[in-house]
């Protein structure tokens, strides 16, 4: 194992940036569809810039 040291790093390297994302994704994609919901339920019909 000790000199697979390097992929050992990349993986995890590669795991942890994966998770970021994944994460970041998901937190922003729930807070766009309950502000999708909110304009929605509001009844407005002008689409927002």
């Amino acid at each position: 194992m000790s000199e697979h040291w390097f992929w050992l790093l990349l993986t995890l390297a590669c795991v942890g940036w994966y998770s970021t994302v994944t994460i970041y994704v998901a937190i922003k994609g729930a807070a766009d569809i309950k502000s999708m919901l909110r304009h929605l339920s509001g009844g407005s019909h002008d689409a927002e810039t």
